[in-house]
């Protein structure tokens, strides 16, 4: 495709007369590619059936004068007041039977029909128009599905809806009773026209009716999202279809909803208010970015990426000289083909005031600006020769939907986060310079040398199949605590003694455990004491070798971490959550024990991702710090870009390129 660099851009935001400069300006970024129209249905569309593209045309063609290319999204994530006005009922309620009102953002039902019939119209229009437009490439599903709709929407159309979906999925009510439990509490059906949406109870909730409900408004935003992808592609065959996803974020099984696309986007933003202070750790933003790579095993696309202070009512951390550079190769390291930094300019109204973009309020070129030409006229040269390519790992890091959502439903500790859980144990691999694949539990674990299956609570038949085979082949898996508590309708287990049938490749049964509940505790590990939290599984060896003992509790001496050989393979079983220097050297003797190759070694804060293509090899070696940084590489490459083989500057971005790599 040829675009790698690019910028949002709200041209409605700002008089016509300044259009041309913001282009003149983006041409000499080396902007190649604009978002545009996501927010602006009411600019469109004032009136039901009175189409206002003209100014939208005028800046696609005006952009496409300077060689910038478009993709348009579809502003179905704000309707405008006057269909509000007249569907009031599409706007949502919540978990408490509150309806949440126009004023702001994603004030919509996504099953409600009179809002589907308004999108369609909308859709449609919007789509034939810009389907012959050359300057237009592609198009953006609405905008972060799933965010702001935590616990949306509960009204009478998606209990409906949730209805026919159990009906579907159960074809009885008295199926449903059994995979629920309903003879706890007296909570039994008689039909599914009794299911209702879970609105905030007395006390208590049924752990069954909650998972299907997160599954159903799962499929129900992947539904939402083919609503339009239909019309688009029906439209516009030759256009592509994308949507900006937000890295972990569970509303929606973001593997379901890239079915639909033919490539994932995502929005990232580092140092927003929101995150750990002064930004959010590099190793999580890398194992973000691993896991956007993951939803359709291909290389995405950045589209929102933070070029300025990030903020609403409160702002974050102004991003110093070089930061911005890092963290957007960092994406490109780790397989985004396009960078778009999000906003082309601050906008001086709205709610997004104080959300900082390339230029500020005033307009003017400063040093974020040059910041992002001097990234752009050093790096789109190489991202034409190694578009398409994808990095190898040898370790791969099990996520998946329905275990988090179970664990948000019940996490067992009140601190226990499932995907904290993923980035604790992402960190040693990414600190060891030794790249990381997230997988499904489903996907071939086969070409993996290490496979690190956290939390893997909700449990079926076929998944202790996948993994037997894994190992018995050869291959080399974690599992840890919480592991095989429950099926996969979400009730606990009954048949043998924790983790379940996997206890035959882990060698170990667990009868009793204890949740650290306000405490610590430790375990006694190659000779020295290590800190331990949130849970302990008491194990029973069944042939397993403890390689850890728990040195607190009742069952100080017992085993808390071991190691099993299972014919050509072997398991290992956590049964703790592992301080950060137990995780430490924990993982550096998998790591040793598995064969995993790093990619050199460096002081803190330089991160390693390679990239491979055609028999080549690309790798990055990025500065995440203000301080000169030295580093080695293991093998032979050449310096593409970069001032001094094993030296960084500050917040400088290296290229490498190994030639003649072999599988």
């Amino acid at each position: 495709m040829g675009i790698h660099f690019g910028v949002d851009y709200y041209p409605e935001h700002w008089p016509r007369e300044r259009w041309e400069t913001d282009a003149r300006l983006m041409q000499e970024m080396g902007v190649q590619v604009v978002r545009m129209a996501e927010f602006s249905w009411f600019k469109m569309e004032p009136r039901e059936g009175e189409f206002h593209f003209e100014w939208l045309e005028e800046a696609v063609a005006l952009l496409g004068n300077y060689g910038i290319k478009t993709v348009l999204g579809t502003p179905t994530a704000a309707p405008p007041a006057w269909i509000i006005e007249r569907n009031p009922e599409i706007q949502p309620i919540d978990r408490q039977g509150r309806r949440r009102h126009f004023g702001g953002r994603h004030h919509d039902c996504q099953s409600n029909a009179a809002y589907r019939a308004h999108i369609k119209r909308f859709v449609t229009a919007m789509s034939q128009r810009f389907a012959d437009n050359p300057n237009v490439i592609g198009w953006q599903i609405d905008n972060e599905l799933g965010n702001s709709h935590g616990d949306l929407c509960m009204c009478d159309s998606c209990k409906a809806r949730f209805q026919k979906w159990l009906a579907d999925k159960y074809q009885t009510v008295e199926a449903l009773n059994d995979a629920w439990g309903t003879a706890f509490w007296s909570q039994g059906y008689n039909s599914f026209s009794q299911v209702s949406t879970p609105l905030i109870t007395a006390v208590g909730e049924n752990p069954s009716a909650m998972l299907d409900w997160k599954c159903f408004c799962s499929d129900l935003i992947v539904d939402f999202a083919k609503w339009q992808a239909d019309i688009i592609r029906e439209n516009c065959p030759k256009h592509f279809i994308t949507h900006n996803y937000m890295c972990f974020d569970d509303k929606v099984n973001y593997y379901d909803l890239g079915e639909l696309l033919d490539f994932v986007s995502n929005d990232i933003y580092p140092a927003g208010h929101w995150q750990k202070q002064p930004h959010q750790p590099e190793h999580e933003l890398a194992a973000s970015h691993d896991v956007i790579r993951s939803y359709k095993k291909k290389p995405f696309w950045m589209m929102e990426q933070q070029s300025g202070m990030a903020g609403w009512e409160i702002m974050g951390r102004a991003l110093e000289p070089g930061q911005m550079s890092a963290w957007a190769m960092q994406s490109v390291a780790h397989g985004a083909d396009a960078v778009v930094f999000f906003r082309w300019r601050t906008c001086a109204m709205g709610t997004e005031q104080y959300w900082h973009g390339i230029l500020g309020h005033s307009g003017n070129p400063g040093r974020t600006y040059e910041e992002a030409k001097t990234l752009t006229h050093r790096f789109t040269k190489h991202m034409d020769v190694f578009e398409g390519s994808m990095p190898k790992p040898e370790v791969a890091i099990v996520h998946n939907f329905r275990q988090n959502y179970a664990l948000r439903i019940q996490p067992n500790h009140p601190e226990l986060w499932y995907v904290g859980q993923l980035y604790q144990y992402y960190k040693p691999f990414y600190d060891n310079k030794i790249p990381v694949d997230f997988v499904q539990d489903t996907d071939d674990l086969s070409q993996y040398k290490l496979v690190i299956a956290p939390l893997q609570y909700l449990m079926t038949p076929e998944l202790e199949q996948h993994y037997t085979e894994y190992v018995a082949n050869g291959g080399k898996l974690v599992l840890t605590m919480r592991t095989g508590v429950k099926d996969a309708a979400n009730i606990c287990m009954t048949d043998r003694e924790l983790p379940g049938k996997l206890g035959d490749i882990c060698g170990i049964e667990v009868p009793e455990y204890d949740c650290l509940l306000q405490t610590t505790g430790s375990v006694l590990y190659d000779g020295g004491t290590y800190e331990i939290r949130k849970w302990c599984d008491i194990i029973d060896l069944k042939g397993a070798r403890a390689i850890a003992e728990y040195q607190t509790g009742f069952y100080k001496g017992t085993p808390a971490i071991t190691e099993n050989a299972y014919e050509k393979g072997t398991v290992w079983y956590v049964g703790t959550e592992p301080g950060e220097a137990l995780m430490t050297d924990l993982m550096a003797y998998l790591i040793r024990q598995s064969g995993v190759q790093a990619l050199g070694t460096a002081d803190a804060g330089v991160e390693m991702m390679t990239r491979e293509k055609d028999g080549r090899r690309w790798l990055f070696v990025i500065n995440h710090t203000g301080e000169k940084q030295n580093y080695r590489l293991n093998g032979t490459y050449t310096l593409l870009e970069g001032e001094r083989e094993g030296i960084l500057n500050p917040y400088e971005v290296q290229l490498w390129e190994q030639a003649g790599k072999t599988e």
